[in-house]
């Protein structure tokens, strides 16, 4: 029924932010959605995020909940992010950063202001441009219900876990050195940092890169308070938790058995050795 409304732009391989950006070039709508590669609208999709954005005249972002799917569409789990991060604001983006962009809805005029998507980033372009819309005051809300199949499988572009980390950290990077950056964002940086890098160590472990999984764990453990041994407990359980999120289970035997963990536990222990000294 809307084969007529629909506009193909080609366009040489420029990169997902350019692609987007070329897409909201073309947009003259009030409001835009975002469709990565392959992921899946659940059919009220668009419905229900209009209606709560039409309850919600200030805001300028909408979030809502994802199921991550197998390569065949099997369910693997669902992700609701506001049963931890119950309120969507600027302090609650800055410590967790719950971004998945089909999962999302936006007034266009605010994607505009802040100039769209940096083509410099091959990986984290949305969470760039979050970071902007949130400095530049733009309201979130959240839309509490799953509306977005996040399928998974050996070829997701996100599964380059090495340019990954390096564009998570540097994004990170450039945000806190930041002039301009408000004192109560500020002073997230340390949380936001240590989050950021276990999250990282995380991917970087899932994609069997043990060695530059222990470098961002170690680099997490800057961030810290506390002994080595309880950061390493509480490492294992968001290991858990992100292993099960995605479907899996973590092989704790194979990972504290690891020579990139045992490694790790070494250096820790002389980290912190010498901090005391």
């Amino acid at each position: 029924a809307y084969a007529h409304q629909i506009q193909i732009i080609e366009q040489p391989n420029l990169g997902v932010a350019a692609a987007r950006n070329r897409g909201l070039a073309a947009a003259q709508g009030e409001l835009i959605a975002f469709l990565d590669q392959d992921d899946l609208l659940l059919p009220d999709k668009l419905k229900l995020q209009v209606d709560c954005l039409v309850q919600h005249p200030t805001v300028g972002m909408l979030h809502s909940g994802w199921r991550l799917v197998d390569a065949t569409g099997q369910k693997l789990s669902d992700v609701e992010p506001w049963q931890d991060l119950p309120v969507l604001d600027a302090v609650g983006w800055i410590r967790r950063m719950p971004v998945l962009f089909s999962a999302m809805l936006f007034r266009r005029d605010w994607l505009l202001r802040v100039g769209g998507l940096n083509s410099r980033f091959k990986q984290v372009c949305d969470v760039e441009l979050i970071q902007r819309l949130v400095l530049a005051g733009c309201e979130s809300v959240w839309l509490p219900q799953i509306t977005v199949l996040y399928r998974q499988h050996d070829a997701n572009d996100s599964r380059n876990t090495l340019v990954q980390a390096v564009e998570c950290w540097a994004v990170q990077d450039e945000f806190f050195a930041r002039p301009d950056l408000p004192l109560e964002l500020r002073q997230l940086e340390s949380e936001s940092r240590y989050y950021n890098a276990v999250w990282i160590a995380w991917r970087l472990y899932h994609t069997q890169r043990l060695s530059e999984m222990a470098s961002y764990l170690e680099m997490a453990f800057q961030y810290r308070p506390g002994t080595w041994t309880e950061a390493m407990i509480q490492w294992i359980e968001l290991f858990k938790t992100y292993e099960a999120t995605y479907g899996g289970s973590l092989d704790l035997s194979a990972l504290i058995g690891s020579p990139e963990w045992q490694a790790l536990t070494g250096r820790l222990l002389t980290l912190q050795t010498g901090s005391k000294s």
